[in-house]
């Protein structure tokens, strides 16, 4: 079952307009009819949270994110993935040929033949003494304006669980694999057909947190990161964690608060993976979480180090 990654998420909201415009802020292309895209064409399918056509969150809590799309390699793998998840549960077909069905947390997903497009557009790199990365005569910054980047690829989702271990193996039957984990915290995961560090990653918390913790984007390189949240900040939105870099993936983050209830995040130079890592175990202490941080935030996470709520 070769699934490559998220194409979509679908937020539903009672202000589509802020919503959208939140998104055109953070760097998605508008295509209209509730469509906000990267470069690669995966992204955010936006609906207002009345209109019959979007579905439902089930769960009181405030989590807008109503349905994650993965894009599969062919249509072989959607009948796989059928195959597997109708033992157990429903899995509808649509019109279109994707498929619904929901995981073991409630969490409903979509599996289409993928809309991702293949991008071959140079990346941030960077010169060490001796060691030159770029090339001889090319500058890392076309000064005097670099510009905002948009966001290249949709990256990853994180969700609240109250139940990581269910949650693990359930994604496990369809491909999915652990990465890296967080003692008392839970696990990164990355389908069979995507070589990122992740593409989910798993809190474990009470049940009556359910929902999606953050979501994010590719970007360029940590450049387009610090622009884009400067850019973010120049318009009034909060910061909410970073800039940074983590440990786990190693890539640089820069969170804030969004209109969706969860955070939204920039990364960038993630860790790329194939069948031969050996996945690490790490205390989930919050001053394991990043090697760097422009300012400290002790309780980013709602899970104290020995995996119990805090406060």
């Amino acid at each position: 079952m070769k699934i490559i990654g998220p194409d979509f998420l679908v937020f539903v909201t009672d202000d589509v307009a802020g919503a959208g415009q939140f998104l055109i802020d953070y760097g998605l292309q508008d295509q209209g009819n509730g469509k906000y895209t990267a470069l690669d064409g995966t992204g955010i399918l936006l609906g207002h949270k009345d209109d019959p056509a979007f579905p439902k969150w089930a769960h009181p809590t405030s989590n807008q994110l109503v349905k994650t799309t993965y894009g599969v390699a062919d249509q072989g793998d959607l009948d796989a993935i059928a195959a597997e998840l109708s033992k157990d549960r429903e899995v509808k077909t649509l019109a279109d040929g994707s498929l619904e069905a929901y995981d073991d947390m409630g969490f409903l997903l979509g599996f289409q033949l993928t809309v991702r497009k293949t991008l071959d557009l140079p990346g941030e790199r960077a010169n060490s003494p001796g060691v030159p990365a770029r090339g001889f005569n090319v500058t890392g910054v076309d000064y005097p304006d670099t510009g905002l980047e948009t966001p290249r690829t949709l990256s990853h989702v994180v969700y609240f669980v109250p139940d990581t271990d269910k949650a693990e193996a359930f994604y496990k039957r369809i491909g999915f694999r652990r990465s890296d984990n967080f003692i008392g915290m839970g696990p990164f995961l990355r389908p069979a057909a995507c070589i990122d560090h992740h593409t989910m990653f798993l809190i474990k918390t009470p049940p009556q947190m359910l929902g999606c913790e953050h979501f994010t984007f590719h970007m360029g390189g940590p450049t387009d990161v610090f622009l884009r949240g400067q850019h973010m900040l120049r318009q009034g939105y909060e910061s909410y964690w970073g800039p940074g870099r983590h440990r786990m993936g190693s890539n640089w983050f820069w969170y804030f608060n969004s209109p969706f209830g969860a955070h939204i995040e920039y990364d960038a130079d993630m860790d790329m993976f194939d069948e031969t890592w050996v996945p690490r175990e790490e205390h989930a202490a919050a001053d394991r979480s990043q090697i760097f941080l422009f300012g400290w935030r002790q309780t980013w996470a709602p899970n104290g180090p020995d995996g119990q709520p805090e406060g």
